[in-house]
């Protein structure tokens, strides 16, 4: 018994290394892949209008560009989700980057609309497996400076969103779409040419029975942090529930931490197939939250890039619904491009409350306190109002959206056990993406047909929806240590 004291979980390891030198090239690296996945996703503001103007398109077909993407991106966060879970991390966004970066620079050569719509289909694959980078970098963080950690973490989508109303900005105007779609392709090529030093997580190699390889990882993490790992030796933190049910000769059986003897049923059901990671997900112990986190991320996604989109199309010319000349003036126009710039701005404010909110006062009542208030700022849009107060309330309703976007990212992966972690966030991304298929529909055809209040009231009761789910949720994860199987979950 007394050998006990001599273990120690990855938990511990983290706790004991603190947050140094390499978890921040890991946020580096995995912050690179957030700033691609935003850059793909705001240019579809700009690609959009300018298509529409180029083919002659209708406003179906100019919807369908951005809708796709979200098809693709629903495909693929269920996809590559499995895929992390089985592989691993590495595996996982080793292939997005793969995806991204080829069918997003192709893309830019599309011959026709047909050829731009299914290369912009392959990108959402690509990028529906972004989920991937967050769960691996929220795998390398000590549990008291999580939350704190994840939201700087998504400060790198607001570089990313910046960064492309930066460059539409300046190519636009003097250039065309294809440029555009070039240049923001490039991100991700950085994530393949830094893949090789790339670690996979301790946490997902220690609850697939590769003791020795998360040490490994472990040691390189101590020698950069400058910190010592506990005296030891490493354990996964799931033996402690199958030592409750194994009679004690075949629990020290299995403290033996050979490779073959570590990996349970539960992970060999995980190697066989995805479906019996959804089963794990709608379990008695996880339903609930489940179903939940589903809500949630429809929401934010419907409610998130419905308020991108309704600030290219909410402008004086949208108002007056004369929709024949609204694209000539809007894209000459270079303020429109200076709208979605500020707009973007958003972001930051929306970060600075979420960082201070996230460990303080926890996550369930940050998320809802931010989705009603920007439920709030949005009711004045029912009604015509000047293009600054248009953007002004727009700044405020995506300040809020985005703080709340940015803890769902970090409550979501909390929530689930490391055996299903990139699988669960996977799955609730997918549905997220469906509030990203229905919201181009509504901020694009509604608007255009002068239906600006249809349109508000229904960002309203979605946005709604969605903070009355998180109060439901069953607990808080403020400050708790990350589970590895269901059976240990709250």
């Amino acid at each position: 018994m007394g050998d006990e004291k001599e273990r120690y979980t990855v938990d511990d390891a983290l706790m004991s290394l603190g947050f140094g030198r390499f978890q921040a090239l890991v946020l580096a690296y995995s912050g690179m892949g957030w700033v691609s996945e935003a850059m793909e996703m705001m240019l579809l503001s700009f690609v959009g209008p300018a298509v529409h103007a180029e083919w002659k398109l209708s406003s179906h077909e100019e919807s369908l560009i951005t809708s796709v993407v979200f098809v693709g991106m629903l495909i693929g966060a269920y996809s590559w989700g499995v895929v992390s879970d089985n592989y691993g991390r590495r595996t996982g966004f080793l292939f997005t980057a793969l995806v991204t970066s080829g069918a997003g620079f192709l893309s830019a050569f599309s011959p026709n609309y047909l050829c731009l719509i299914v290369l912009r289909f392959i990108v959402g694959v690509g990028l529906g497996g972004g989920h991937v980078l967050s769960s691996w970098f929220l795998e390398f963080i000590p549990a008291p400076n999580r939350g704190t950690w994840m939201i700087v973490f998504s400060s790198f989508w607001t570089i990313g969103t910046i960064l492309e109303a930066s460059l539409a900005w300046a190519i636009m105007p003097i250039s065309n779409w294809r440029w555009l779609l070039a240049v923001s392709s490039l991100p991700s090529f950085l994530l393949l040419i830094f893949y090789g030093v790339a670690p996979e997580s301790p946490r997902y190699l220690c609850m697939r029975g590769r003791t020795q390889d998360a040490v490994h990882v472990l040691e390189t993490m101590a020698r950069m942090n400058s910190s010592l790992l506990p005296p030891g030796i490493l354990t996964s933190a799931k033996r402690t529930e199958v030592d409750d049910i194994l009679n004690s000769s075949e629990a020290m059986h299995l403290i033996t931490l050979e490779k073959h003897e570590s990996i349970t049923d539960e992970d060999k059901i995980l190697k066989i197939t995805g479906i019996s990671a959804l089963c794990q997900l709608l379990s008695p112990k996880l339903i609930r939250s489940t179903l939940l986190l589903w809500i949630v991320f429809f929401g934010n996604a419907f409610g998130y890039y419905g308020i991108v989109l309704l600030t290219s199309k909410l402008s004086d010319e949208n108002r007056s619904c004369r929709k024949n000349e609204m694209y000539s003036n809007h894209l000459q126009d270079t303020n429109f491009y200076m709208d979605v710039f500020i707009t973007s701005f958003a972001e930051i404010p929306g970060l600075l409350v979420s960082a201070a909110l996230v460990d303080r006062v926890g996550r369930k009542i940050s998320m809802w306190a931010m989705l009603f208030i920007s439920c709030a700022f949005l009711v004045p849009l029912l009604f015509h109002q000047k293009e600054a107060i248009t953007t002004t309330l727009l700044f405020g309703a995506r300040t809020c959206v985005t703080g709340s976007f940015d803890i769902i990212y970090i409550f979501a992966p909390e929530t689930y056990p490391t055996s299903v972690r990139s699988t669960g966030l996977g799955i609730a991304s997918s549905v997220g993406r469906l509030g990203g298929v229905v919201s181009p529909l509504v901020a694009v055809n509604l608007i255009e047909s002068c239906h600006q209040m249809e349109a508000i009231l229904l960002f309203e009761f979605i946005l709604f929806l969605a903070g009355l789910a998180v109060t439901f949720f069953p607990f808080e994860t403020m400050g708790h240590d990350l589970t590895d199987s269901v059976s240990s979950s709250n």
